[in-house]
């Protein structure tokens, strides 16, 4: 059987919202921008400036060429770059949260000593 004029008719809407589809491109990444300096705040709020210099400070470098590369167009370049930020910045927020917790278990740990001396003395 050979093929019609009709069959193919019938087939070319089809081919076109196939080849449309695959030439859309994705909305430009500003949720991920809002993301990342969420997340830088976040870290700064967590004293990330103290306990995690490093890591803050790469997080802010990235969210800046995120900023410029969006600037320039190259929003594929500004997501990857909003992405890495985030995760920049949560590294420093977990680190300064880690440094915070330790510091206070520290703190506990000589109260307690401190308590056990006062008991022992007591009982003399």
């Amino acid at each position: 059987m050979n093929p019609s004029f009709a069959q193919f008719r019938f087939l070319l809407p089809v081919a076109a919202l196939l080849l449309s589809s695959a030439c859309a491109t994705l909305p430009p990444p500003t949720g991920e921008l809002a993301a990342a300096q969420q997340s830088v705040a976040r870290a700064d709020g967590a004293d990330a400036d103290q306990y995690a210099a490093a890591e803050i400070g790469v997080a802010r470098a990235g969210l800046a060429q995120a900023q410029a590369e969006l600037a320039r167009g190259r929003e594929a370049d500004a997501r990857r770059l909003a992405l890495m930020a985030a995760a920049d910045a949560d590294l420093a927020y977990a680190k300064s949260r880690e440094a915070l917790a330790t510091a206070e278990l520290t703190q506990r740990r000589a109260e307690i000593a401190e308590l056990r001396l006062q008991l022992q003395g007591d009982g003399q």
